[in-house]
């Protein structure tokens, strides 16, 4: 058995037996003969009327799946083998050189990406990845395989996870949904094409797994979790349990309508907020749909795409909050600076490291988020200049993550205020909004100290993905204790009970953004405990509003106190169950089978 950890693209728990789907990225060079060269000249044709016919079938199939949305991507791409700078530039290579096509085509899509690279933005430079997806249709038309150019679907005949190095849009708009259940992808990001296709195609993937595909076998039992990006090559049966068991605590979501004509607050009219953790600006939309009354969590390292945090330029990231800030008003943004490692901050999340062993040695402890940030002040102050420019858009609140001391916390403020006053956004500056000040709690030394970190920050964000991780001792990656990472531990409850009652103290707000409270039973935990504000994804905020308006905290606050005295984490769920038969026999009802949206809501 083999875990691996990735980035959760495409939410949904699902396992089955390996399709593995490696591309071929050798290309010859040769020269070719005078009197070949029309004849090469001739392949790219074919070559080139080949891709244009099977992009036409797979606009049309995705145009019909999955709307005109993403269905213009193929569009695109049909205008790019027309573009002079493409095939006709591949065909004056072939004649000028007297290079084969295959050499020619790459040489024509290396001067394309240059040009690509050149441009300032950050979005039209991930788009080269479209590009790269016609290019490598257009060298496997040029030597069609025994399958034809990447027909996934004609060469599966079960149900099965797809393992990938690389996963074009242009393949993964031909999936067929029947047949693959599941993507795995050494490469790739939140933001690509083939992820937002996943997602729109409601198939769980994980992609940025680096050598996920080197050690599938095909056929082999795998199992993808896109909740929390774990994938496990040949899982044993608890640990197929234990995916059983969370993907049965997924909701589903309940009609839109039907909750949005209620308040949002307790059966005895205790008002709980529900804000949204989103990753892309344009899933403002579906925030507003589901009755979000807030961005909760904007993961701003998802901008990152696979690039470098120093190529991520002050003004790209400026628009990107005015964007999200503008859209969201009048209700308030709240944006995490990075939260990255090393790796990615180099833009090496795709790729397989330099010194595998001394990369795994350092593990998630090492020097990532709020630590890295203040160890590189130039991109630091980068990000702290944008963010404080696009608070004169609306209401802003910046999240520090990972904070684990006062110092830290009080370093940041301090960058957040100079980059204020280098961008003239200070306190003299009229047209700038007050920006309010949080740290996340998903370390166990920031909820002991809560007291302390309260007097620099203005709100508190509690992370339990990582609490329960650090809180417990458990690496959630590692199959052999994974199945120890238990939300309910009552060491768990008991932190996040003195958190509550500390920042109740110093009358500092908390919000909820991780995981938990994506269980029905955790959530009426967490209201028990005096949590009011939630921070999830989109698509669970209608379940879990029906959720809250159906309990009393009256009723529920002396039930979770009792519940706190017992032992064990399996003991406390079941006392929840049985202290809420009809409420959590309701919310089973609407658990989720596919398609339902889980989060998480650090990483």
């Amino acid at each position: 058995m083999i875990t691996l950890t990735g980035i959760a693209v495409s939410p949904g728990i699902v396992w089955g037996p390996a399709a593995l789907l490696v591309q071929d990225s050798v290309t010859l060079r040769y020269a070719v003969k005078p009197e070949h060269v029309a004849r090469e000249i001739a392949r790219l044709g074919a070559a080139r009327e080949a891709t244009r016919r099977q992009l036409e079938r797979i606009h049309a199939r995705v145009l019909a799946s999955a709307g005109t949305d993403l269905a213009y991507l193929f569009q695109a791409q049909l205008l790019m083998l027309d573009d002079q700078l493409l095939v006709p530039r591949a065909e004056a290579i072939v004649s000028a050189e007297r290079l084969n096509a295959e050499w020619a085509v790459e040489r024509a899509f290396e001067e394309f990406s240059a040009i690509f690279m050149e441009v300032g933005d950050g979005y039209l430079r991930e788009r080269r990845g479209d590009v790269a997806d016609v290019v490598g249709r257009l060298r496997r038309n040029l030597r069609p395989t025994p399958h034809g150019a990447g027909e996934v679907s004609l060469v599966l005949d079960e149900s099965s996870i797809l393992v990938a190095d690389e996963l074009p849009p242009s393949i993964a708009g031909q999936l067929d949904r029947q047949r693959v259940i599941g993507l795995v992808m050494d490469a790739g990001s939140r933001t690509d094409h083939s992820a937002i296709l996943a997602r729109s195609l409601r198939l769980p993937a994980v992609t940025s797994l680096r050598e996920a595909s080197a050690l599938t076998r095909p056929g082999v039992l795998v199992l993808v979790d896109g909740y929390s990006g774990e994938v496990v090559i040949d899982p044993d049966m608890a640990s197929i349990d234990r995916a059983r068991v969370k993907a049965e605590r997924k909701w589903v979501s309940v009609p839109v309508a039907r909750h949005l004509v209620h308040p949002a607050s307790t059966a005895d009219g205790v008002a709980v907020r529900f804000d949204a953790n989103i990753e892309l600006p344009d899933e403002i939309d579906v925030a507003r749909a589901n009755g979000a009354e807030g961005i909760g969590l904007f993961r701003s390292e998802f901008m990152l795409g696979g690039q470098s945090l120093e190529s991520l330029g002050e003004q790209e990231q400026y628009e990107a909050y005015r964007n999200l800030i503008e859209r969201m008003a009048p209700h308030s943004v709240t944006i995490r600076t990075f939260d990255v490692d090393e790796n990615r901050m180099a833009g090496r999340a795709g790729e397989r490291p330099p010194d595998a062993a001394a990369e795994s040695s350092r593990g998630p402890l090492g020097l990532r988020a709020i630590r890295l940030s203040l160890s590189r002040p130039d991109v630091f102050d980068t990000q702290l200049r944008a963010l404080a420019r696009a608070s004169r858009h609306g209401p802003l609140r910046v999240l520090f993550p990972f904070v684990t001391s006062v110092e830290e916390l009080r370093q940041a403020r301090a960058a957040l205020a100079n980059a204020s006053l280098a961008v003239g956004s200070g306190p003299d500056d009229d047209h700038a909004h007050p920006i309010e000040i949080g740290a996340m709690i998903e370390v166990p030394s920031a909820a002991l100290t809560l007291d302390l970190l309260a007097a620099e920050a203005e709100f508190f964000s509690i992370g339990t993905n990582d609490l329960i991780q650090y809180t417990l001792a458990v690496d959630r990656t590692d199959g052999r204790v994974a199945g120890l990472y238990e939300p309910l531990h009552p060491g768990v409850l008991r932190l996040v009970r003195l958190v509550m009652r500390a920042a109740a103290r110093r009358g500092t707000p908390v919000a909820v953004c991780g995981e938990m409270a994506a269980d029905p039973t955790a959530l009426l935990a967490l209201l028990g405990l005096g949590v009011t504000s939630f921070s999830m994804s989109p698509t669970l905020i209608p379940a879990a509003r029906e959720i809250v308006r159906e309990v009393s905290l009256d009723r529920l606050r002396p039930v979770v106190a009792r519940a706190l005295r017992l032992a064990s984490a399996r003991q406390i769920a079941a006392y929840l169950a049985s202290a809420f038969p009809g409420l959590l026999k309701r919310s089973n009802g609407r658990i989720a089978e596919s398609g339902a949206e889980g989060d998480n809501g650090e990483r």
